[in-house]
């Protein structure tokens, strides 16, 4: 779901692209933003662009 975001897409066509429901994208798009600890779309994707995703998956 961040990488469509980070493309810009709106919840509606993130819901729409993966057919699901637009509420279940709004509920995991205020998830990434409470864990990254921001308060926009904006914020979380500049903030994911500073995650090492391959070291904390290596965890």
């Amino acid at each position: 779901m961040l990488e469509r975001m980070t493309k810009g897409e709106s919840n509606k066509q993130i819901a729409y692209n993966l057919d699901i429901a637009e509420t279940t994208v709004k509920a995991h798009v205020s998830a990434i933003l409470r864990k990254l600890n921001v308060h926009n779309r904006v914020q979380a994707i500049l903030c994911a662009g500073d995650i090492d995703f391959a070291a904390y998956l290596r965890r």
